[in-house]
C-alpha cells in the first residue's frame, strides 16, 4: 500500500480513480502482455447486446477465478489433438513438435519450478488442488496425542476447509483438532503477529500449520517466510495453499525451507478450467524415509 500511496502523490491520480488504474498500467513491465490473450466481449459474458459498448472488450477481474484463454491456446491444443490422431501411441515418444508425452513432466516442472522459487526436483505437476492436498496431509500430517491440530485461517477456501475436516475424522479427532486463526473484532484480515502469538501459545498442540499465500476472501498476502520460520520453531510442520499466490505474488519456497505447498494453474497461470494442479516438497524430505507415501 506505501507504494500505491507513494504513486499516487507523485501522479497526482486519486488512487481509487480510472487515471490512477491507467497510470499503473504505464509503469507495468508486463503489460504488453496483454495481447496475448482473449478478452471476451461484454455481449459475450452478459451484457446487452446493441449497446454502445456491446461490442467492447470487457474489463475482466475475474482472474482469481478462471485466466483469460492465452491466444497461443488454441493452437497448441489443436497440435496435440493432431498428435493423437496421426500417431497414436507413438506420440508419446515421436512428436512433430519436440513434446514426446511420456517426458512431459521434464519441460513442465522445468518451467514451473521457478514461478514458486523451487528446484525442479521439488515440484510436480499433477491431479487437482484437493487431491493435491489431501496427498500431502496422508505423509505430513502424523497427529500424536500432544501434537495433533492443524491450523488454518477461519475464511479459508471452502475446499480447504472441507479437506482438513475430513482428515481429522479420518484420524478419529476430535473436532478442537482444527485451529482457526481469525481477525480482531471489527478487523478482515489477520495480523501476522496475532498468527505468531497463536502458533506460540499453541504450537506444542499444533501437528500441520497450513495457510493461504494469498487469502482468497481479502485479498490478503501472507508473511509466508515469518510464519514458516515461527511454525517451524514451535516443531510444525508448514504448508501453503497457493490457488491464489501462485503466479500472482512472488514465491521463494525452497529458501524459505517451506515444507509442502499445492496449488491450481487455472487461475493467474491461466491453463484454463480444470487444468492441472502443482505441488512442491521441500528437498530436505527426499530421503526422510519416516514419512508416509502414497506411491504409484
Amino acid at each position: 500500500m506505501d507504494k500505491l500511496r507513494a504513486v499516487e502523490a507523485k501522479s497526482g491520480a486519486d488512487l481509487v480513480s480510472a487515471q490512477f488504474a491507467c497510470e499503473m498500467d504505464s509503469r507495468d513491465s508486463l503489460a504488453h502482455l496483454r495481447s496475448e490473450f482473449v478478452v471476451p466481449k461484454v455481449n459475450q459474458v452478459g451484457g446487452k447486446s446493441g449497446t454502445d459498448n456491446g461490442d467492447k472488450e470487457c474489463i475482466y477481474m475475474c482472474g482469481n477465478s478462471l485466466g483469460l484463454q492465452p491466444k497461443r491456446a488454441r493452437r497448441v491444443v489443436c497440435e496435440e489433438l493432431d498428435e493423437w490422431a496421426h500417431k497414436g501411441v507413438t506420440g508419446h515418444f515421436r512428436h512433430a513438435q519436440q513434446r514426446p508425452w511420456v517426458s512431459y513432466r521434464e519441460p513442465v516442472v522445468a518451467k514451473m519450478a521457478p514461478i514458486v522459487g523451487a528446484k525442479p526436483a521439488e515440484v510436480g505437476v499433477m491431479n487437482s488442488l484437493t487431491t493435491n492436498i489431501h496427498l500431502m496431509l496422508a505423509a505430513f500430517y502424523r497427529p500424536t496425542a500432544q501434537r495433533y491440530k492443524v491450523l488454518i485461517e477461519g475464511k479459508a477456501f471452502p475446499s480447504d476447509h472441507y479437506a482438513v475436516e475430513s482428515q481429522i475424522r479420518w484420524h478419529e479427532l476430535p473436532a478442537n483438532a482444527m485451529l482457526l486463526a481469525e481477525p480482531r473484532p471489527g478487523e478482515h484480515t489477520l495480523r501476522t503477529n496475532d498468527i505468531l502469538d497463536l502458533i506460540a501459545r499453541e504450537g506444542a498442540s499444533i501437528a500441520v500449520v497450513m495457510l493461504s499465500g494469498v487469502q482468497y476472501y481479502t485479498g490478503q498476502a501472507f508473511e509466508i517466510a515469518r510464519i514458516t520460520a515461527a511454525a517451524q520453531a514451535s516443531g510444525c510442520v508448514v504448508g501453503w495453499d497457493l490457488a491464489h499466490a501462485a503466479g500472482n505474488v512472488p514465491l521463494h519456497l525452497h529458501d524459505w525451507n517451506v515444507d509442502f505447498a499445492c496449488w491450481c494453474t487455472y487461475k493467474y497461470m491461466n491453463s484454463g478450467p480444470g487444468g492441472i494442479a502443482g505441488f512442491f516438497v521441500h528437498e530436505r524430505h527426499t530421503d526422510n524415509s519416516d514419512l508416509r507415501r502414497l506411491l504409484g
